[in-house]
């Protein structure tokens, strides 16, 4: 059920996303994890179009917030009025109370708002006035941002950063799939006659049916492995969180599933760590006076721990 979903979510975003389809599979992969998605790259490569496809796939309620440095936290959260009608204070929800929030542009509001989403990513839930409301489930954050290099921005703070279960990154399209683009868009805009192919309850079953994919003792083994060892590397300040781990381990779950197997096997780690782990390390100056990337730590990681083979 889960993978032939998963392929009828992957061809309708298919229709306006050209040429992106691990992106789009590790989106949906995040979303039956339950989990937040970074999606960064330069502006133009089609962030805001993937997020609002996802969203126009699933038949839930959809909220979108423009940050921008003059952006408070009231204006994510909601706030508490005074109805002289009613003679009494009433909460007014913040687009936040959404069951899919596209976070656009992120990075470009003040560390101040962006920790408003704090409470929300990980608790699901918000607090107004010391009132505490609970989000509709499920909830999924997909936020977008520049690369910190460009003039405007605020990078993210750490706690926010380790709370997205993956990071992504579309890059450029290819000679042939920009052509293709020209053509999709030649008489209208494909994401105007999107329409829903999954309902919010398929979805929450779906989420249900992940947390049972079956890990054999030496998978999560080596999956362990993996994320303790960017704890001892050399050129690691900050290792990934036992959040981390959890993380790999439900995306690894949730990748079986949408591959339509019912175990997860070492691949699904390989190729998940580099999008689950690289945003949660943080590697020392001397590395990057040396020209290293944190993507190319974890790619080394990952191929030097030990991968368990059947007896």
């Amino acid at each position: 059920m889960i993978r032939d979903t998963a392929l009828a979510l992957k061809e309708n975003i298919g229709k306006v996303i050209i040429g992106k389809d691990g992106m789009v599979e590790l989106l949906l992969v995040a979303m039956l994890s339950d989990g937040h998605v970074l999606i960064e790259d330069v502006p133009g490569t089609g962030k805001t179009t993937l997020a609002k496809a996802l969203a126009r796939s699933l038949d839930l309620s959809f909220a979108r917030i423009q940050f921008t440095p003059d952006l408070l936290p009231s204006d994510v959260t909601g706030i508490n009025f005074y109805n002289q009608k009613t003679q009494e204070f009433e909460f007014r929800a913040g687009p936040v109370v959404s069951q899919i929030l596209l976070a656009d542009e992120i990075n470009r509001a003040t560390p101040r708002t962006q920790s408003a989403l704090l409470e929300a990513m990980q608790e699901r839930q918000v607090t107004v006035d010391r009132e505490t409301y609970r989000l509709p489930h499920p909830f999924l954050v997909l936020a977008t941002q520049n690369p910190i290099e460009l003039e405007g921005t605020f990078p993210l703070p750490e706690a926010q950063v380790d709370r997205f279960l993956m990071q992504i990154s579309l890059g450029y399209p290819d000679e042939a799939e920009e052509n293709d683009i020209l053509l999709r868009y030649q008489q209208s805009d494909p994401l105007d006659s999107l329409t829903p192919v999954v309902s919010g309850e398929q979805l929450r079953t779906m989420q249900a049916e992940v947390r049972s994919i079956r890990v054999e003792e030496s998978v999560r083994q080596y999956l362990v492995r993996v994320t303790r060892a960017t704890r001892e590397h050399q050129a690691v300040e900050l290792g990934v969180s036992p959040r981390g781990t959890l993380a790999l381990y439900r995306a690894s779950q949730a990748l079986a599933a949408v591959r339509g197997r019912g175990f997860v096997i070492p691949d699904d780690v390989k190729l998940l760590a580099p999008y689950v782990l690289t945003h949660r390390i943080h590697i020392s100056p001397q590395t990057r006076l040396r020209g290293r990337t944190p993507q190319e730590v974890v790619g080394q990681i990952v191929s030097e721990v030990p991968v368990p083979v059947e007896a």
